[in-house]
């Protein structure tokens, strides 16, 4: 249970990051400071439900797309956060093209680097001399 939640912490930070880096990078990507938190949970929801069912139609159906399917999966939550929410607003055909690639590829290495940030001060303590058995 503990895996679940720290899992669920993980992405939603790294798809807050990805987000914001994209909205700095990006002048036609805005963010509202109002629906921030609930852009980043519809994005984060989404890519988490759509990205196992297309790794799934991929193994079946087209197994040359299976490397790209967390990329469609990132376009798919940027589409379906920006119908839902007014938290993220993206326009122009560029635009959604790049924000999907910022997105993915900034999530990713947050992904990979944000718990040794974020679960340092837990690993430091279970790895102290004082710490219980």
């Amino acid at each position: 249970m503990i895996r679940i939640l720290a899992r669920a912490v993980l992405s939603l930070l790294a798809n807050a990051v990805a987000l914001v880096v994209a909205a700095l990078l990006l002048s036609k990507v805005s963010l509202s400071v109002g629906g921030f938190v609930i852009a980043v949970v519809v994005f984060t929801v989404t890519a988490i439900v759509v990205e196992p069912l297309l790794r799934q139609t991929a193994v079946r159906n087209a197994p040359a797309i299976l490397g790209s399917t967390a990329l469609i999966a990132t376009l798919i939550s940027l589409i379906v956060t920006v119908i839902v929410t007014d938290g993220l607003r993206i326009s122009g055909s560029l635009t959604w093209v790049l924000a999907t690639v910022i997105v993915w590829v900034i999530a990713m290495v947050a992904r990979l680097f944000l718990p040794l940030l974020v679960f340092k001060q837990i690993l430091a303590d279970d790895r102290s001399p004082n710490a219980r058995a």
